[in-house]
């Protein structure tokens, strides 16, 4: 195996990285200075290039500040050079990768941290945002103001993922150790024990699955199974949820977890399944490891298929390339990015 293609961006801490829809060669990196405590951020945009002998290398074509830190992205689905970011001051910007400078589009809502934005694939006017206030909000680019508040969860919301299946439908992970469904059709108030609609009122999901005791940090939803679902928590486990018995319209507490995937020694805290293959799995864990596994319950082959242990520091991010079957992309606070293939 070639070692991995690296680009580094000295003194900031990556936080995610996206591959671009719409160009095979293209990702962009969200950045933190000072490990994303205090200072600014940075938005990478980044290309593949053929190298000498055939080896691919990567060329950081421009980037662009921010006033906080960057804790993740999406390329738009509907305009090649647009990128959103989700940043510490409770801000999401869009950015334009042709133009100098200034982000064109900035909406501020939340009151905490952003820490996930995803574009919807389906409904391609229209991406989500998740924030450490507990809220999923739902936005169209051309709108000044969110179009739609989901109060998912009492405390932090760490990622939150459109269906790649059914348009409505929005995945949650948080603190609290559960995973959530929403369905956009059905905006309603939790109702029973341990909800006060006066006070606190709690969207009502269609499913919540008490994923782990501890913080449920990553989720991603499986590109050919729909309504199967992967999780990473503090724990260390990677857990896929088939959740094809739920009856949408109602209210469940539930969710079969298909197969447990022990092996990292410290929290997952990224994991993306691959777009080519149903039963392959990528995840990054603060152990310093991307790994791919084969999640296929009592398969033939061994759970855990590969480990990329090139990093130094927590990997934070990776993503398969949505193109090239079987490329890969991690990065890391040891400000390196990591194009591979396992």
């Amino acid at each position: 195996m070639n070692p991995p293609s690296v680009l580094q961006t000295p003194g900031f801490a990556h936080y995610s990285l996206a591959w671009s829809p719409f160009y095979n060669t293209r990702l962009a990196l969200a950045s933190s200075a000072n490990f994303g405590l205090v200072g600014n951020g940075r938005l990478h945009i980044v290309s593949l290039v053929p190298g000498p002998g055939g080896l691919t290398t990567l060329k950081l074509d421009k980037f662009f500040e921010s006033q906080d830190g960057l804790y993740d992205l999406a390329w738009s689905e509907v305009h090649e050079n647009h990128v959103l970011t989700a940043s510490g001051d409770g801000s999401i910007r869009l950015w334009d990768v042709m133009l100098d400078d200034l982000a064109i589009a900035a909406w501020q809502e939340h009151t905490k941290e952003v820490f996930s934005v995803d574009w919807s694939n389906i409904q391609k006017d229209t991406f989500v945002s998740s924030s450490w206030d507990g809220t999923v909000k739902v936005w169209k680019p051309d709108r000044p103001r969110s179009i739609l508040t989901l109060q998912a969860h009492q405390s932090c919301v760490y990622q939150a993922l459109f269906s790649p299946h059914q348009p409505d439908l929005i995945s949650t992970c948080s603190t609290d150790g559960t995973l959530k469904i929403f369905d956009l059709r059905s905006p309603a108030y939790a109702t029973g024990p341990g909800t006060n609609s006066f006070t606190n009122p709690l969207s009502a999901a269609v499913l919540t699955i008490p994923a782990s005791a501890s913080e449920v940090l990553t989720l991603d939803w499986n590109k050919y199974r729909p309504m199967v679902l992967a999780s990473g928590s503090v724990d260390r486990m990677v857990k896929v949820w088939d959740c094809r018995l739920v009856k949408l319209g109602d209210s469940q507490v539930g969710g079969a977890c298909e197969s447990s995937l022990p092996g990292h020694e410290y929290a997952v805290r990224k994991l993306q399944w691959s777009p080519h293959h149903a039963d392959l799995l990528a995840t990054a864990s603060y152990d310093m490891t991307c790994r791919i596994w084969n999640t296929t319950p009592m398969g033939p082959q061994p759970p855990l298929r590969y480990i990329h242990d090139a990093h130094t520091e927590f990997v934070v991010g990776c993503a398969w390339s949505l193109y090239e079957e079987g490329l890969l992309a991690t990065c890391s606070w040891d400000s390196r990015l990591n194009v591979f293939r396992p």
